[in-house]
């Protein structure tokens, strides 16, 4: 078995119910997101991961620790995991980005990789940080080692458009990620490969009686 990569984004916050561009914003989860992160983390755990890292924001690291005190490993921080910094976005529906940046909002919408996101990062810098993140995550695992990485919505869409190699203009073709669900990629011969994406979103199943 080759090294593994969970990215898996933090649990529902306020903002997030309410559809606001939280980017760097330090949100906290709701309670929704608080018991997403109770199931989710009950999923991962049984893949018995050997290193746990985090953004440095609080909904990540909340969601986060729900995991590290299933699994008994400690959880590390790392900045580079953040969503994309959004300026003068944050804080705003898309209603109200729309109708006060509508050339901006147009070229985001189209997947512009080099625009500043309300004055603030391009969807390429958030992908390079990403990237360096989960490949330094990754030379620290044994062979056969799985790391989960808790991060945020667009980031971890970003990152794994550019580890699997899609241009990253093209990165909306991979699917969000639900609140407290994962992507899965493993380390291939030439590069990442995505194996899950968008896990932990299935249905409760249902009771069937036996007999």
């Amino acid at each position: 078995m080759t090294r593994r990569i969970v990215l898996w984004r933090h649990g529902r916050t306020e903002w997030n119910a309410t559809g606001r561009f939280q980017g760097q914003t330090d949100v906290e989860l709701d309670e929704s997101g608080r018991q997403q992160a109770r199931d989710s983390a009950a999923r991962l755990a049984s893949l018995e991961p050997d290193l746990l890292v985090s953004s440095d924001l609080k909904r990540t690291r909340d969601t986060t620790a729900v995991l590290a005190a299933l699994v008994g490993v400690e959880v590390e921080l790392d900045t580079r995991l953040r969503e994309t910094y959004a300026g003068e976005w944050q804080g705003c529906t898309s209603n109200e980005i729309a109708e006060r940046w509508p050339d901006e909002y147009r070229a985001w919408r189209s997947g512009d990789p080099l625009l500043r996101v309300g004055g603030g990062e391009t969807r390429q810098e958030v992908a390079d940080r990403v990237v360096a993140a989960v490949n330094d995550a990754a030379k620290r695992l044994p062979n056969d080692g799985l790391a989960v990485l808790t991060s945020h919505g667009g980031a971890a869409r970003l990152g794994i458009a550019s580890l699997i190699g899609m241009p990253l203009k093209l990165f909306t073709n991979i699917g969000g990620l639900s609140n407290c669900s994962w992507s899965m990629l493993r380390e291939g011969e030439d590069g990442w490969i995505l194996v899950e994406h968008n896990a932990g979103t299935l249905p409760t199943p249902v009771a069937i009686e036996e007999g």
